[in-house]
């Protein structure tokens, strides 16, 4: 695993994973919610590595005003 420098840690938070059937839900924490600006519609990338990372990227909603 690469090495992380603490200087670049903005946060860190644990949540709970919810499992109901086959759905698996997990909440963002407030703190990175808030980092990330999220907003209605928004997605998150998840990508996960073979040493067992996982980073997670926003990816904005598409506007609506430009697909026309």
């Amino acid at each position: 695993m690469e090495k992380t420098n603490p200087d670049d840690i903005i946060c860190i938070e644990e949540t709970t994973v919810t499992v109901r059937s086959y759905r698996h839900r997990t909440t963002v924490p407030s703190k990175i919610f808030k980092y990330l600006d999220l907003k209605q519609g928004d997605s998150l990338r998840w990508i996960a590595m073979n040493d067992g990372t996982v980073f997670i990227k926003k990816l904005n909603a598409p506007d609506p005003a430009k697909e026309t």
